[in-house]
């Protein structure tokens, strides 16, 4: 029974975010900063990922004003609160098959989440591929939503968001 620890690449790996709205949907992508993954007896067994929430980009607004606005609410107390809190973490806490736990903290707020994983190990390279789907108002993010505001018509702002997340990591 052996582990190997993987180095998480983070020139090579990424997270691709989709938020959705009533009248339609955004999407950009956020730096995976650093972290680790480990195997154990060659399956995925835990690890650590930390996201640089400072470093999300807006890929379908193609005005600049426009785009650096909305930037810039989203690094707000509104949605992520950047300055108080530029990193959020996904702690693997256990794995079952291609199934994946863990404790994703944003704001400083932690809760569990689920999501199914695809690992492929290369000799010394790891690539690893999933999605997950975040209620954002469980991480204080309650802007335009509908649980906590009425009569917000085509202004809502869905609760959940999705991060595809597609992680390179080379053995240490």
């Amino acid at each position: 029974m052996e582990d190997k620890n993987f180095e998480i690449v983070s020139t090579q790996s990424n997270i691709d975010w989709v938020g959705r709205k009533v009248t339609g949907a955004h999407h950009g992508t956020i730096a995976v900063k650093a972290g680790e993954l480990i195997l154990h007896d060659g399956k995925l067994a835990g690890g650590k990922i930390t996201v640089d929430i400072t470093s999300i980009k807006i890929l379908d607004i193609t005005d600049a004003a426009t785009n650096a606005q909305f930037a810039s609410h989203l690094a707000s107390a509104d949605f992520f609160s950047t300055e108080k809190y530029p990193e959020s973490t996904l702690e693997i806490t256990s794995v079952s098959g291609n199934y994946v736990e863990g404790n994703l903290t944003i704001t400083m707020t932690s809760f569990p989440v689920g999501f199914d994983v695809a690992v492929n190990v290369n000799g010394d390279h790891l690539t690893a591929t999933g999605k997950l789907v975040i209620d954002r108002t469980k991480y204080e993010m309650k802007f335009r939503s509908g649980n906590f505001f009425r009569d917000l018509g085509d202004t809502l702002i869905y609760n959940d968001f999705e991060l595809n997340m597609s992680i390179t990591a080379k053995a240490a």
